[in-house]
């Protein structure tokens, strides 16, 4: 029995969608799959748009400045989306937990497992380890991308090594000015 399956994976899903948000439904699918989920969603014409809602709505917990908000942000929408944890057997993955109803659509299958993934990666690795990319808060500097800090030290705070570079960079830069 898998005790976690949820953390990892769906959290780094989550922002990998924010960051590259996919052209259609399908997009959205092969997402899933990349990451790791087998199962089949039902269809609905609307599933592009409602899924980027989910994807809107949990960007206020990475923008959230102080973790008792960002609690309060996640624990709503987890209300919202959860049902009683079940055990489940599918797709040959061995019994693990499901924290939603069965036979939902992507968007709120989604809701569910972004938002419980998320819980368990705050509360297992930190408040801390969820973030937008240091980068952008240089002016100027235009990178949003949603870090997920899986880093064993956790003080992952640049989206790439490109944004890291483009950040000390600019440090040695004002370094050099500052000296004259």
């Amino acid at each position: 029995m898998h005790l976690n399956p949820y953390g990892d994976y769906a959290v780094r899903l989550a922002a990998s969608l924010a960051n590259d948000w996919p052209d259609d439904r399908a997009g959205i699918v092969a997402r899933t799959r990349a990451f790791g989920m087998t199962m089949d969603f039902p269809t609905a014409p609307d599933d592009h748009p409602r899924t980027g809602q989910v994807v809107e709505d949990w960007l206020a917990v990475v923008d959230a400045d102080d973790p008792r908000r960002r609690a309060t942000i996640l624990n709503a929408q987890m209300a919202a989306v959860t049902a009683y944890p079940r055990l489940t057997d599918h797709d040959g993955e061995g019994w693990h937990l499901h924290y939603r109803d069965d036979g939902q659509a992507l968007p709120e299958v989604l809701a569910a497992v972004i938002s419980v993934g998320t819980a368990l990666h705050l509360t297992t690795r930190g408040m801390h380890r969820l973030r937008r990319c240091a980068a952008g808060d240089s002016p100027g500097d235009p990178c949003s991308a949603v870090v997920v800090d899986v880093t064993r030290n956790g003080r992952q705070r640049y989206c790439s090594v490109r944004c890291a570079n483009r950040a000390a960079v600019r440090r040695h830069r004002a370094r050099t000015r500052a000296r004259g």
